[in-house]
C-alpha cells in the first residue's frame, strides 16, 4: 500500500522536529557555552579569544580530575641534567611526580634499542607515548600496566621504573611509613607497589608532573598541549650538546666506547656513529626553534630552560620554574637544594645521583674531552649551540681556560 504524500510530509516534520530538540538540550545542558564577558569560567589552555571553543567549568563535560590539576612535562634528552629538575618538582609536597614512566612503552616496543633512531620508531613510540602521557595526568595508573613486563598482578607490581626517584610513590599511603625514604631504601622498605593506592595518592595531589627523555621535541606533544582537558605545561631543558656528549661517554661506556677510544687515542675510528651526537643536536635546534618561535598553541605553555644557568643559580632558577607554573614553592622545595647544590665531587659518582656541586658540574665537560673531540661536536652543532647562547673555542689551550665561561648571558622571555 503506498503512503501519501500527506502523510510522508507530516513523518519528515515529526523527525526534523526530535532532531532540532534533541540537539537544543544536547547543546544547553551538556555542553554550556562560556559567556564571553567571564572567560575566568572556561577550562584552561584554550585561547580566550575563542569563547566558541570553550567548555564552562561548572558543568565539564571532561573527569574533575583534569579540570583542577596543572599537568607538568620536562621535556630533556639523556644526561641534560633531568633527574635534578625532577627533584625540584618531586620535592614539593603538592606535586605527584614521576620519572620517566616512558621507559616502559620504548622497552616494550623497542626492547633492542636504548634510543629509538629511525622515523617508524619514533612514530611508534610518540603514538603510544602519548596516550599513556594522558591517562597518566588523569591518575589512570592502571593504563601503564599494558607496558610493564611482567605484567602486573593484581594492579601490584616491582617493576616500575626507579619508583624510588619518586617521594610520592615512597610515602604515605602509597608505602606504609611516615619518614622520608632516599631512592635505594624505597624498594626494600615498601615492597611492590600497589597501583591502586599510587592512582589514590595522585588523585589526593593537587598537580602531576613527568620526566621523560624519550620524546624528541616539543611539537610532539601539540595534541596533549592544545587538549582543552588538559592545563598542560612544558618546561625544556636544554644543555650545552658538548657537556651533554661527555657525560654520556662517562656514563654508558659501552655505547659510546668508540668515543672513548677517539679521545684516547686522537684518531676517529672510521664507524663512528655520530648520531649519537647529531641527533641531540637536530632535536634540539627543531624544538627550540618552535618554542622560540612563539606559536599560538605554545602561549603561556613553554619555559626553556637551559641547564647551565639553573646550576649556577638554583635558587633564582627554582622560583622563575614555580613563577611559570603558578604553582607556590613550599620550603621542602628549598631545602632540598641547601642540601643538593653543595656536594664535593665524591658525591657526583653515582651516575644518576643529584648531589652534586652544581656550580662546578656546569662546565666541568672542558677537562675531559679532547680538543679534537669538541672541534667536531662545534662543527656539528654550529647552529644551535649559537640559538642557545653557548660560545665555541678556536684552541685546546681556551677550551682548558676555565676562567673564561662559555656561556653567554642570554635571557629566554617566556610567551604568556
Amino acid at each position: 500500500m503506498q503512503c501519501s504524500w500527506k502523510a510522508v510530509l507530516l513523518l519528515a516534520l515529526a523527525s526534523i522536529a526530535i532532531q532540532y530538540t534533541a540537539i537544543r538540550t544536547f547543546s544547553t545542558k551538556s555542553f554550556q557555552l562560556c559567556p564571553t564577558a567571564n572567560p575566568a569560567n572556561c577550562s584552561p589552555g584554550t585561547d580566550p579569544s575563542d569563547s566558541l571553543d570553550r567548555v564552562c567549568d561548572d558543568n565539564p563535560p571532561f573527569s574533575s580530575n583534569f579540570s583542577r590539576k596543572t599537568h607538568i612535562l620536562i621535556l630533556a634528552t639523556t644526561r641534560s641534567g633531568s633527574s635534578f629538575v625532577g627533584q625540584l618538582l618531586n620535592q614539593h609536597s603538592d606535586v605527584f611526580y614521576l620519572f620517566e614512566p616512558l621507559y616502559h612503552v620504548q622497552y616494550t616496543l623497542i626492547p633492542k634499542m636504548t634510543q629509538s633512531k629511525s622515523p617508524a620508531d619514533r612514530r611508534v613510540m610518540l603514538g603510544a607515548s602519548r596516550d599513556l602521557l594522558r591517562s597518566l595526568y588523569d591518575c589512570d595508573l592502571y593504563f601503564m600496566e599494558n607496558y610493564i613486563k611482567p605484567q602486573p598482578i593484581n594492579h601490584t607490581t616491582d617493576k616500575l621504573f626507579r619508583r624510588g626517584a619518586s617521594k610520592a610513590l615512597c610515602s604515605l599511603p602509597v608505602c606504609d611509613t611516615d619518614i622520608y625514604l632516599e631512592e635505594g631504601d624505597c624498594v626494600k622498605k615498601c615492597g611492590s607497589l600497589n597501583l591502586t593506592l599510587a592512582m589514590e595518592s595522585c588523585k589526593d595531589h593537587d598537580h602531576v608532573a613527568i620526566k621523560t627523555v624519550r620524546v624528541p621535541e616539543v611539537n610532539d606533544l601539540r595534541a596533549l598541549v592544545e587538549d582543552p582537558r588538559l592545563n598542560m605545561k612544558v618546561i625544556q631543558l636544554v644543555r650545552d650538546p658538548r657537556g651533554i656528549l661527555a657525560s654520556r661517554t662517562e656514563t654508558f661506556r659501552d655505547t659510546y666506547r668508540l668515543w672513548r677510544i677517539w679521545r684516547a687515542t686522537g684518531r676517529r675510528p672510521y664507524n663512528l656513529d655520530v648520531t649519537q651526537l647529531t641527533t641531540v643536536c637536530e632535536d634540539f635546534l627543531n624544538s627550540v626553534s618552535t618554542g622560540l618561535s612563539r606559536p599560538q598553541w605554545l602561549k603561556g605553555r613553554y619555559m626553556l630552560l637551559r641547564y647551565e644557568d639553573l646550576a649556577r643559580n638554583p635558587m633564582k632558577k627554582m622560583e622563575e620554574i614555580y613563577d611559570f607554573l603558578g604553582v607556590p614553592v613550599d620550603g621542602n622545595v628549598e631545602r632540598w637544594i641547601q642540601n643538593n647544590t653543595r656536594g664535593d665531587q665524591s658525591s657526583a659518582k653515582h651516575k644518576y645521583g643529584t648531589v652534586r656541586n652544581s656550580a662546578a658540574t656546569a662546565e666541568s665537560w672542558r677537562l675531559t674531552l679532547s680538543y679534537d673531540i669538541v672541534e667536531f661536536t662545534q662543527n656539528a652543532c654550529r647552529q644551535v649551540l649559537s640559538q642557545l647562547g653557548y660560545k665555541t673555542v678556536g684552541s685546546s689551550l681556551e677550551l682548558r681556560n676555565l676562567s673564561f665561561s662559555l656561556i653567554e648571558d642570554k635571557t629566554f622571555t617566556l610567551f604568556l
